[in-house]
């Protein structure tokens, strides 16, 4: 998987938001707002370029003191809405 072109995390009004700019993301119409740790996920998925599950929840791991089952539901809850919503292919 990778970010869709055009979509980008940025801070409004402190929260964390993914936004759409530019043609790739002119039919989002849409704010999506993140947690620290989401907002986290997102910034390593945007660093790796093609990611996958795995590699997302081997980040967790190695940041958070988590079990892999917590990361990996966490994980595949924010990157099945993130497939829902259309910002990641």
């Amino acid at each position: 998987m990778k970010i869709k072109n055009g979509f980008v995390l940025r801070q409004v009004c402190g929260e964390n938001v993914i936004v759409g700019e530019g043609l790739e993301a002119i039919n989002f119409g849409k704010l999506l707002s993140l947690n620290e740790t989401a907002a986290w996920l997102w910034q390593q998925a945007a660093e790796m370029g093609d990611f996958t599950i795995d590699s997302l929840v081997a980040k967790l791991l190695e940041e958070y003191d988590v079990t892999v089952d917590v990361a990996r539901n966490d994980v595949s809850n924010i990157v099945n809405e993130w497939l829902k919503v259309e910002v990641v292919e």
